[in-house]
């Protein structure tokens, strides 16, 4: 971020967002030990900044646990944003018949800048594949709607975010660099690429992105299935051509195709 946006910041509304962000679907619970260690503020700042969190509902102190805990507040502003994504209705019969029809579970992604997040999941009713919550981060580099996503966006935005990966994590930048070079050919080989178990070695997936983004925002549809399903055989053949379909009819109703 640049200087000049920096000073654009609200600083306590700053540090208010960094402890909600230290919540995850894996981290429900926090003393505030822990919450002074994870931010690095002082206590004075942290605990007023956690009264006033706990009194607008986002956080809540859980006497049973002695800890805080998301509250029903962070929940309730979710739901406009999920709202307003009309896509989200229109894809889940689609998704869900999908799903049926292969045994396995179908999720609908949406990207802006460097992040990726799960906005849709449904589950064939055989499904054995592991259901994330939505609202949860999707992983750019080690999934294929990750990667299905990197490809979609402006070469110079690709190259910074790699430069940027480069930066920290060398090797990982260079094995990157490897895959999308893969998802590209895939893309445009198959109009899918594929995850190569990079994530979860036990789950086979493929991503389909839709052609153009929409606000501002890229959407990736993605199948998935257990490797050891007879679905996982004929992606290629089957659940890829059925995946591109169904997000080409979602276009269509969207207005937004070819």
């Amino acid at each position: 971020m640049s200087p000049d946006g920096e000073n654009k910041l609200v600083s306590a509304l700053v540090r208010g967002t960094s402890i909600l962000q230290c919540f995850t679907p894996t981290v429900q619970e926090l003393s505030g030990r822990e919450l002074t260690e994870i931010t690095g503020l002082p206590k004075p700042t942290l605990f007023r900044l956690l009264d006033t969190l706990c009194e607008l509902g986002l956080l809540r102190y859980s006497e049973r646990v002695s800890k805080y805990v998301p509250g029903l507040g962070l929940l309730n502003l979710a739901a406009p944003v999920l709202a307003r994504m009309t896509i989200r209705q229109l894809a889940r019969p689609l998704m869900e018949d999908l799903a049926q029809q292969i045994d396995g579970q179908l999720q609908l992604t949406v990207g802006s800048g460097w992040n990726l997040s799960c906005v849709e999941v449904v589950q064939g009713s055989h499904s054995k594949v592991f259901r994330p919550e939505v609202g949860v981060h999707v992983s750019l580099s080690r999934t294929a709607s990750g990667r299905a996503y990197l490809s979609m966006l402006p070469a110079a935005q690709r190259a910074q975010y790699l430069a940027e990966l480069e930066a920290q994590e060398p090797p990982r930048s260079a094995w990157l660099q490897e895959r999308l070079a893969d998802a590209q050919q895939d893309l445009e080989r198959h109009g899918f690429c594929r995850s190569h178990g990079d994530l979860h070695r036990e789950i086979a997936s493929i991503a389909v992105p839709m052609q153009k983004p929409r606000d501002d925002e890229s959407w990736i549809f993605a199948a998935s299935v257990p490797v050891f399903s007879p679905h996982s055989k004929a992606l290629e053949s089957d659940v890829g051509p059925r995946l591109i379909a169904l997000v080409r009819s979602v276009e269509a109703a969207l207005g937004t195709a070819g």
